[in-house]
């Protein structure tokens, strides 16, 4: 008897894994922030889904999010980075607790990842490359004519892109669609 619901269970669990209904999705990638998310898509013609995934990829929405690179908040921008965009932007004077303000971040992160679709001709997994490996390594790339060099940044791009997916499947009245 025990083997019989145990094995039902697993039956389920695998079942629930592979068509990943919306319900579930939502237990697994939860979803924060959707009205700052939404509307810094919105402002900077980004897929909202995609602003999520990077969002979900960068720091499982988590404000407070550091990496040992130095980056931080929801999209793991670097104090260098942020202050650039807030400088380009017309923002104010740039400190380090404006990356852990999800209204700042998100609007930070959402500008440079459309910077870095228009630079590279809205290819979405080069953009996405640029974000976690750099834009001079992607351009070194293009230059040599080979893809993504770095297994890491193939694996990062694949999340998203698959994150993306779902983020849009089970969040697509929060977001938009």
């Amino acid at each position: 008897m025990i083997a019989a619901v145990v094995l039902a269970a697993v039956g389920a669990f695998a079942y629930l894994q592979r068509t990943e209904p919306p319900w579930y999705a939502r237990l697994w990638y939860p979803l924060r922030y959707a009205t700052v998310v939404r509307g810094h898509a919105a402002n900077y013609h980004l897929d909202p889904a995609l602003l999520a995934a990077v969002i979900e990829a960068e720091s499982k929405f988590n404000p407070n999010a550091h990496s040992r690179a130095g980056a931080v908040g929801l999209m793991q921008l670097t104090p260098s980075t942020a202050k650039g965009i807030a400088l380009y932007t017309g923002g104010h004077d740039f400190r380090l607790s404006d990356l852990t303000n999800p209204e700042l971040n998100v609007r930070y992160g959402a500008w440079y990842l459309r910077h870095l679709l228009n630079r590279y001709h809205d290819d979405e997994r080069l953009a996405l490359a640029a974000y976690n490996a750099g834009e001079e390594n992607v351009d070194s790339w293009q230059r040599a004519h080979v893809g993504i060099q770095f297994h890491e940044t193939r694996d990062y791009v694949d999340k998203v892109e698959r994150l993306k997916k779902i983020y849009r499947r089970a969040y697509a009245s929060q977001l938009g669609y």
